[in-house]
Formats: structure tokens, sequence, C-alpha cells
């Protein structure tokens, strides 16, 4: 144990705009001790995603926000170290939501057992977790690609966005993916397979994504929001499917942008084109869990879904890693190594 310490990354004040490091405060309170019915797990991997942003901030949501003085939420892999509930034993290794912190009591219903054979650890948080689940179901259920098909995916070098591309070409669909700079756009291509991606921060960006979707564009899975959406939505063909998972360009914002009132257009565009504009959130498909868990894992099993990881170490670094996330500069499913894998030497 550190010093006999659990570090816990708190929220100190609601950020407005781009979260500051002073939102933040690291403090060291007692290691906690697992209650009935609960288990004590050590953090070893924590998750940092986009959506957190949205829980600092007060107001009506799809889920409860933050308080101040909160241990900042989040997705984690971590260790048992004691169990009050016979379904775990010490040194088992599972996944919940312990949140930004070394060490967590948690009910024991609320975390799972990961088999550290089926695939690194980390994956937990990552292709086989959270982001892979929610781009299989967002691209299944809503976006339903087709044999032929042109989808196009925000933020395709993301975490999720990297999972829709090769689904989407393991559907028979044309995968055209969008990141930000040349070197996220090679790997997408590359690495991923996509068949097509573009900078769109790059001179030329929409009228480059228009020669790359000659036929128009049938799913577009939405990650970002802004001019990469201006420029997605001349091409959206009829009864073209849009699944909105994320909004990443307009997390930040403190108000609306400047210019003219473009709904209008959207609307006509909606309505002309018979466009699906449909949002969703991860756990509207929970029961679809154990086929996620089968299928995307025998597809990397088989080389047909790759994946890259982004780690940084030390929980004292998650705050300026996370604000990085929100500015686009990871590279990967960015995950944070709060304390050495035990499954590690095993692999």
């Amino acid at each position: 144990m550190p010093d006999g310490k659990n570090r816990q990354i708190l929220l100190a004040a609601r950020p407005v705009g781009e979260p500051k490091p002073s939102d933040f405060r690291m403090v060291e309170t007692a290691i906690p001790t697992a209650g009935p019915g609960q288990v004590l797990a050590r953090t070893i991997f924590l998750s940092l995603d986009p959506y957190m942003r949205g829980r600092m901030n007060a107001g009506k949501s799809y889920v409860r926000h933050l308080e101040i003085g909160e241990v900042m939420t989040g997705g984690a892999v971590s260790q048992v170290q004691a169990s009050n509930d016979p379904r775990f034993k010490p040194g088992d290794i599972v996944e919940g939501r312990t949140g930004w912190q070394d060490y967590a009591a948690v009910d024991a219903g609320e975390v799972r057992r990961i088999a550290p054979d089926l695939a690194p650890i980390s994956t937990a948080v990552g292709i086989l977790g959270m982001p892979g689940m929610t781009a299989y179901t967002g691209l299944l259920n809503i976006g339903q690609p087709k044999a032929g098909e042109t989808v196009v995916v925000g933020a395709a070098s993301g975490a999720v966005g990297a999972a829709v591309g090769q689904i989407a070409r393991i559907k028979g669909a044309r995968a055209v993916g969008i990141a930000g700079g040349p070197d996220k756009c090679a790997h997408v291509k590359r690495d991923l397979g996509f068949d097509e991606c573009l900078d769109h921060r790059a001179p030329g960006f929409a009228e480059a994504l228009s020669k790359a979707c000659p036929k128009g564009i049938d799913v577009y899975f939405e990650n970002v929001g802004g001019p990469v959406f201006e420029a997605v939505l001349p091409l959206l063909n009829p009864f073209s499917r849009v699944p909105v998972c994320g909004i990443i360009a307009h997390y930040n914002a403190t108000e609306l942008p400047a210019g003219p009132n473009k709904v209008p257009v959207l609307m006509r565009a909606v309505l002309s084109n018979r466009i699906t504009i449909r949002g969703f959130i991860v756990f509207d498909y929970a029961d679809q869990q154990d086929e996620f868990l089968r299928t995307m894992s025998g597809w990397i099993r088989e080389g047909r879904v790759k994946y890259r990881e982004d780690v940084v170490d030390g929980l004292e670094n998650a705050v300026e890693a996370f604000r990085g996330l929100l500015r686009g500069r990871n590279f990967g499913k960015l995950v944070v190594r709060v304390s050495p894998d035990p499954t590690a030497a095993a692999r």
C-alpha cells in the first residue's frame, strides 16, 4: 500500500469552458475498509473518457452530476484486496466505476470479474469495455450498416471511433474515418484497415470528404459535432442513419457558436432525406453485454479488430491527461496506470 494512504482526485470547482488544474484537487485519506457485502479494490488502470467533462457540470443530464468535493467519476480495472462477498476473493481482477483514486470499497454487485487470459486487463475499460460496447451497440442497433454502404466515423482514431470503423468493415460497408492530424489518419488506414481517413484540420477538408464519399454517406457515427458535422450533413443520403454518441467539439463551450441559425438547414435535410438522428447511451443496451463480449473478443482473437492504447503512468498525471483528451492529444484509448499490472508477467 502506498504509505498507507489512499490518494483521491476530487472535483474542486465547476469548470467554465476548458477544465483548469484548479478545478481538481488531490487529497490523501485513509485506505477504506470493505463493509458487509463489499470488496476493497486497488486501482490498476483508470479509464479517462470525454463523458467525464459533462459530469463536472451542474444541471439535469442522463446521470447524476458530480458534487463539489466528490471523487471524480471513472471506470477502472482493479485487483481485489479484501472481500466480504463469496463471489470474490483477494487477487481477483475486477472492473467497475471506482473513480479517480488508489483504493475503493464498493458493493460487490457494482464490479464484474475480468478474465486475465482473455486479453490484457486494460482492455476491460477499452475495446472490451464501455468504449467498445458503445461502438458495437450504437453502430449495429442504430446505424445498421449494410454491405456496400458508406459509413463515416468522427474521431476515428479514438477508442470508440476506431472500433466503429472496423465493425463497419466486418459488416461489408466502406469505412471512412475523420481524425485530427496526418499521423492519426495514417494509423486509421494502415493499422485499422479503414478505406479512407481525412484530417479535419487540413485545408479543404469538406471538399476532400465529398470526394472520399462519391456515393454519399449512409451512416455517420457522430462523436465530434462542430465543423465536422457541418461537412457531413450535405452528404447524408436518403434514409441515412446518424447514431449520436458524443459531441466533443462542444463540451467546453460556454455559449452557442456565433453565426446564422443553422437549425432550419438541419431540419430541412432531415425531412427531405428522411434522416434518422438518434442519441444513445451505452447502458441503453446493457442486455447486450454478453453478446458484445463474446463477439468482440472473437474478432480480436481472429485479428479482425485491432486496438491502440495511450497509457499515462501515475494517478498524479490524470488531470493533465484528461485535459489533453479534451484537446484531442491522446492517440487511442486513454488509460492511466495507477499501480503495476500484476498479470503482465503472465503474458
